[in-house]
Parts: structure tokens; sequence; C-alpha cells
């Protein structure tokens, strides 16, 4: 894997940068193969004493993307390599499930630790529990934020009404908004 440490407010000393990496790289363990991935990471912090960080690895089949609130730094990594051990244990054992359905015997992850055999928590069970259907209105996408605020919801699908797309329009946990538009 190879690390882009980048910093916010705060400077990446190489302490920092070398904890991060041999951290976050100690989930290699969990491929067959070496990861050919860019891990980006993001390190934040804030007036109020708060640190943020945020860890992005694209891979081939699969975006492992986490990020963690903490007084400290350090501890902020330890939680975000946390959530991202259990991502890869939740995305192997639904890749593990559906092959051994198919009948085949090849595992995609390696060097599994004994807590990583636990039985999945009902939340980690994906299920859909409701189907909606509806006419997408064309509308731009401040018509869309207004719509999304008044039904308070944390998203809205819509068309939008000059490119004729189906977009989605979000809150973000900053409080601000975000446009998902399909690539052309």
């Amino acid at each position: 894997m190879r690390y882009n440490v980048r910093g916010e407010n705060i400077e990446i000393t190489p302490a920092l940068r070398e904890y991060a990496e041999k951290k976050i790289g100690k989930l290699e363990r969990y491929f067959e193969e070496s990861v050919n991935a860019n891990v980006n990471v993001n390190l934040k912090f804030y007036n109020d004493q708060e640190s943020k960080i945020e860890v992005t690895i694209p891979m081939t089949d699969l975006v492992l993307r986490a990020e963690e609130h903490n007084q400290d730094m350090y501890a902020a990594i330890d939680l975000v390599v946390n959530k991202l051990e259990r991502q890869i244990r939740k995305h192997k054992t639904k890749v593990n499930r559906k092959l051994r359905e198919q009948g085949a015997p090849k595992f995609v992850f390696s060097n599994l630790q004994p807590e990583d055999n636990a039985p999945l928590e009902e939340e980690d069970q994906e299920e859909v529990v409701r189907t909606k259907r509806f006419n997408l209105k064309p509308m731009d996408s401040e018509e869309a934020i207004l719509q999304m605020d008044m039904l308070g919801h944390s998203f809205f699908v819509f068309t939008d009404s000059k490119t004729n797309k189906t977009n989605v329009v979000y809150k973000r946990k900053d409080g601000k908004y975000g446009l998902i538009e399909p690539h052309v």
C-alpha cells in the first residue's frame, strides 16, 4: 500500500506519520495478495481540541472508508483501524457466504484471527425491509434540497431538469449538502 498522509490545521510529524502507516499497514494481513492501493489518510485538528482522521482505501472491488473523532489523534487512528477491520470482516463474510452458496471453496481473505470468526451481530446482516417506488419529478438541486428538508430525510433522489439524469442530494455530517450525479 502507498500512503498519502495529509494534515489540516496540524503538522504531520514523522512519529505521527509512522504510527498511522504502521497501524493501517496491519490491514494487509487480511488479504491473500499484496494490496495495490493508495491509502489516503487525512488528519484534522479543530479549535475545540478535537482530532479527526479519515481513511480511504480504494481497491478493485471494494472501497474501504472510515472516519473517527477523538481528543487524542493516536486514539483516533486506533479507532479508525478497528472500523476498517470490521468492514473487511463484514465484506469477507458476505463474499465467502456467496462463494459457499455457489459451491466455490476459495476464500478471498486470509490470516483470520480467532475473533474474526465470531458470528456476525444482527446489525451486520443486510436485509431490505422496505421498497418504495415513486416517480422522479424533474427539478434542480436547490428544489431537491428543499423537498428533502421538508420530508425530514437525509437524502433525496430526483431527475435533474437540465440533464434529465437521476441525481441524489444528501445532508452531510457537517450540516452542508452534497450532490451525487452519474458519470457520463
